[in-house]
This record gives C-alpha cells, structure tokens and sequence, in this order.
C-alpha cells in the first residue's frame, strides 16, 4: 500500500515511518506543514531548505504545505486529496498517547478515504527512546520550552537521564521538546549539522540550524 508519512523532521515521525515501512506499507512521501511565508515548519519552526535536504538524505520526496493553524485542516485535507489521486491510501502518524490527537487523525482520516496507521501508539515512551537509540538513530533538541541549555543536545541515555528533572513526557509528546533527526536506518546519507543561532518565541527556545548532506559512516 502506497502512504505518506506526516512529517516534522523528528524522532517519532521517523521512527513511525521506518516502522511502517518494516511492516511492508511504501512511504511514497513526507507530508509537512509549513508558515504561510514559506520559510519553517509549522510545528517545529525548521527551515524548508534543511527539511528539503533531509528528504533527500533519506530518499523519500517531501511536500511543504503552506497554512496557519486556523486553515491546518483544511490545507492537510487538500494535500492528502492530491495524494490520494496518485494513489496513496494510508497516512502515517508518529503519535503516542494524546488521546486528542488520535481523535483527529481518525476523523480526518476517515473523512478522505484514508487508512491511518499509527505504528507508535500506546508503547512506552521510554521503549520507544530505547529503541530509537538501538536502531542508530542520530537527533539533536532543536526546540524547548524545559531549557535553553538543551537546545542541541543529541537525544541519548545521557539526555534520556538529564529531562528527568523536569518530569516531562519521555518523549516530549505536550510539546516539551523537539528534535532534528540526522542519521539512522532510514537515511542514505547523513546529516552535518551547524548550529547558526538561538532565538526564543514566547516560552520556547528554538535552535536555527543548517545542513549539509555527508557520507554514512561505516564501521
């Protein structure tokens, strides 16, 4: 079955596409929502061009949607109606456990005729990092709302330990943190990243990187 996979550039969207794609489904395209100027992600403020060049790092097309939140839903139904007459059939989700957001991708999902797959629904958030981690996976914090001194961190044990304090949700999941994945089972190539600078939005720190593509290191 061809799908898209939603898309912010983070660890759970990877991680759920690369589990959809061992369960046999064909990740066909990265769906991400975008400023209405064109220039960030909707969600985790990346530049297109650093998105643009981890779709090519990993060898799936991605597709930048431009809308506010006000017109989301409805700038998402019509990307995915443009999908559907390529013959996608299947979205997928890198949610957890927000019992809001599944309600949304289901009603959404059921309104286009689409099959949601939620491949990391209800498992342990920490199972979830733990294999993140074993599988190879490379990801940097590039958002917080926790702490300024996080930001470009790499997401492992020693990260996994030091959030702890904050008692958040493991894997960020109310917004917490976010990252940046650069390397790990999905990807061709890898991601050199270049930290340009630090901006804080209301209560959120943001981490502006750049990117360039790199050969996979072998051992």
């Amino acid at each position: 079955m061809k799908v898209f996979s939603s898309w912010s550039g983070g660890k759970d969207c990877a991680l759920a596409t690369y589990k959809a794609l061992s369960q046999g489904y064909e990740v066909v395209r990265l769906l991400n929502m975008i400023s209405e100027d064109g220039e960030r992600s909707r969600s985790h403020g990346i530049l297109t061009g650093v998105l643009d060049l981890q779709s090519e790092a990993i060898g799936i097309p991605i597709i930048h949607v431009k809308s506010s939140w006000e017109d989301y839903e409805e700038n998402f139904k019509k990307a995915v109606r443009g999908l559907r007459k390529e013959g996608v059939k299947g979205g997928v989700f890198g949610d957890i456990d927000l019992e809001e957001h599944r309600g949304w991708i289901e009603r959404v999902c059921e309104g286009l005729g689409i099959k949601p797959i939620m491949p990391l629904w209800k498992i342990e958030p920490e199972k979830l990092l733990s294999e993140f981690l074993e599988l190879g996976f490379k990801a940097r914090v590039i958002a917080t709302e926790l702490d300024e001194d996080l930001l470009g961190k790499n997401i492992d044990k020693a990260f996994i330990t030091e959030i702890q304090r904050f008692n958040p949700h493991p894997c960020g999941e109310n917004g917490e943190y976010h990252t940046f994945v650069t390397d790990g089972p999905l990807f061709k190539k890898r991601l050199k990243v270049k930290e340009v600078k630090k901006e804080r939005k209301e209560k959120v720190w943001f981490l502006e990187i750049s990117v360039e593509l790199g050969e996979k290191e072998t051992d």
